[in-house]
């Protein structure tokens, strides 16, 4: 007997539903915060979910941005950011801040250096 075609719908899960209806993240995280998971985080991280555990393994052998987090992901960058502050506050990742203290022209030359990165991945 011959199957019926899949809905290519049916594999898609909706934001909302991966962050449980939030769209605010717990905290401010920029999008070229770079975050780390040691290898405790990433067995904690196991209980926490499919999603948080995949970022929390991307995140063990190397430092990546929010926006790398997300890309590689692919999740809307709202979820990514939402699930990432829930693990900075949950201790499953380690937050540090790339953008520099002097000032504007600075945070504006970081992030278009991080857009050109993203625009070669």
């Amino acid at each position: 007997m011959e199957q019926p075609p899949q809905d290519p719908r049916g594999a898609l899960v909706r934001p909302y539903a991966v962050t449980r209806g939030r769209t605010e993240p717990r905290r401010e995280i920029p999008i070229e915060a770079v975050l780390v998971a040691s290898q405790s985080a990433v067995q904690e991280a196991r209980f926490a979910g499919h999603d948080k555990y995949r970022i929390a393994l991307m995140c063990e052998p190397r430092a990546l941005s929010l926006a790398e987090i997300a890309a590689y992901r692919r999740l809307p960058l709202g979820v990514a950011r939402v699930l990432v502050a829930d693990m900075v506050t949950d201790g499953l990742l380690s937050l540090h801040s790339a953008a520099p203290k002097e000032g504007f022209t600075e945070r504006m030359d970081l992030l278009e250096r991080v857009l050109s990165g993203l625009r070669k991945l």
